[in-house]
């Protein structure tokens, strides 16, 4: 089964209701003060659209990207109940031919929650991706899951080469002016997807300018 087929079929057996929740991401909420400053921000497979909805309540220009229709379809949803304005597109991240040469270096914020999905290669794709993405002075707030999540089993991939360590993150970061970088444990509430102990990780960190 493909990424769009996987994730269609974990939002579509959602119902009408949202697999990881209509509130943003604990950790980007609060950093809300950070984003004070931004533009503009884009949020990479950015599901349902809990987080790019709460970044546009903001009063961010947001744009999120999402590989499956039906989740982007909800999220659609979610950012018309909330009166705000989303510019939604429909892309793998990973393919070829992305990102478009208009979205590079353009983005105040670039957004990364639980958006584990790959382990390395692909992973080092990503991030480069990533900060591609970011303008110079710019930055990206990656929020995610640890090894020791595997013990908890409370979401998350099941594939332990896809989640990350304090040193694979300073590594991948390692130009950048890693501006906080956080190991944790918290009893997360997020929808059916994500609930109960859980063993987190969070990274805000500054491309040179």
């Amino acid at each position: 089964m493909n990424q769009e087929s996987r994730w269609n079929k974990r939002y579509g057996e959602a119902g009408e209701d949202y697999l990881f929740g209509t509130a943003p991401n604990h950790f980007l909420a609060r950093r809300a003060a950070l984003f004070a400053s931004g533009k503009n921000a884009l949020a990479l497979a950015d599901g349902e659209g809990r987080n790019s909805v709460w970044l546009a309540q903001q009063g961010l220009d947001v744009t999120a990207v999402e590989i499956s229709p039906v989740a982007v379809e909800k999220a659609r949803r979610l950012a018309q109940g909330k009166q705000v304005e989303v510019t939604f597109q429909i892309a793998d991240i990973l393919c070829p031919n992305w990102p478009p040469a208009d979205m590079l270096d353009a983005f105040d914020w670039v957004v990364g929650i639980f958006i584990q999905f790959v382990g390395p290669p692909w992973r080092d794709v990503l991030f480069t991706r990533m900060k591609q993405l970011t303008r110079p002075g710019g930055y990206v707030l990656l929020h995610g899951y640890t090894p020791q999540q595997l013990e908890f089993k409370t979401g998350g991939p099941a594939e332990i080469e896809n989640l990350y360590t304090e040193e694979i993150l300073r590594a991948a970061f390692a130009e950048w002016t890693i501006e906080e970088i956080v190991d944790y444990q918290e009893d997360v509430a997020e929808g059916s997807g994500h609930r109960g102990k859980s063993a987190l990780i969070g990274l805000v960190a500054r491309k040179p300018a």
